[in-house]
């Protein structure tokens, strides 16, 4: 009788995704994501299916991160909207750990990446940055009903604005730059908006 896989589920995503988000969909080969997860392939290929579904899955494990994210910032009715926005830049740029900063966004790092071969993970990558900008234009939105949107600047063009920035700062983060600068960089977006 064969003995049952043994394995923690979210463990084996949770180390897939880091090593698809540190070097790419394409050099995160089979083997990479069998030493990482210390799964065999078989168990990879009946638990999780092929390279790409494994990756889908990744991409949903990193979106239930988001999740949190934006319920602890942007969702969050008890901040006021300035505040809610630059705690989603802290949570999700500024007070990450120097390994996941230098590593920058799996999303963006994908988007960037899937240019060149799935249209399936364009979909799912734009689909994830849409909820972000939704909760952002909300807050901004309720920014400029108080007044606290500069005048003449939509809540549609800040949320691209601050979007735009957002990408820039995980560009950034895997050049090197510190969280002082990105910080700098965040503080310099949200004022010209205000």
């Amino acid at each position: 009788m064969a003995r049952p896989v043994e394995f923690e589920y979210n463990d084996v995503l949770n180390n897939a995704m880091e090593q698809f988000w540190r070097e790419g969909f394409e050099a995160s080969s089979v083997q990479k994501l069998l030493d990482v997860t210390g799964i065999n392939r078989g168990t990879l290929y009946n638990s999780f299916g092929d390279k790409d579904t494994f990756f889908k899955a990744c991409l949903d494990q990193y979106n239930k991160q988001i999740a949190k994210d934006l319920d602890a910032s942007l969702n969050n009715a008890d901040l006021a909207p300035w505040a809610a926005i630059e705690k989603y830049f802290d949570l999700t740029v500024l007070s990450v750990s120097n390994k996941q900063r230098a590593m920058g966004c799996l999303l963006v790092n994908s988007f960037c990446e899937s240019i060149n071969y799935d249209k399936d993970i364009q979909k799912i990558v734009r689909a994830s940055f849409a909820v972000v900008r939704k909760a952002l234009v909300k807050r901004l939105k309720e920014a400029d009903k108080d007044g606290k949107l500069k005048k003449g600047v939509s809540a549609e063009f800040a949320a691209d604005a601050l979007m735009n920035s957002l990408y820039g700062l995980r560009v950034n983060s895997r050049d090197g730059k510190t969280a002082k600068n990105l910080a700098e960089l965040v503080q310099f977006t949200i004022s010209s908006l205000q």
